[in-house]
Parts: structure tokens; sequence; C-alpha cells
């Protein structure tokens, strides 16, 4: 699974929306959109920090 589809995956089993997604990143709203869509990868620190938050939340996603 694409980490775009992985991050859309875990913000929808958190019942959030993209821009209550992106604050926990500290980015926009436009960006999680990016993430999601393809369009962009998310850098090192948000691939961290969206690691940290399934292992904080128990999701496991498919690789």
């Amino acid at each position: 699974m694409e980490i775009g589809q992985q991050i859309k995956t875990v913000r929808l089993k958190l019942h959030m929306s993209q821009t209550e997604f992106a604050s926990l990143f500290g980015v926009s709203f436009a960006t999680v959109n990016r993430w999601e869509n393809g369009k962009t990868t998310p850098n090192y620190r948000a691939q961290r920090t969206f690691e940290q938050l399934c292992k904080e939340k128990k999701i496991f996603i498919e690789n």
C-alpha cells in the first residue's frame, strides 16, 4: 500500500478531517491532500510522526 493510501486509511480510522490531521503534523490541509492523492510524499520527519501516531493509537497497516 502506498504511503498516501496508508495516511488516508489511518486518518479515516481516527475519524479526522484532513485539516485536523494536518494540525498533528504542523502542515496545511493542502499538504495532507497532496499526500493522499499521491502528488507528493511526506518528508522524513512527517513519516516518523506518522509511524509514532500509528504506534500510539495501535493502528497497524499493511505495507
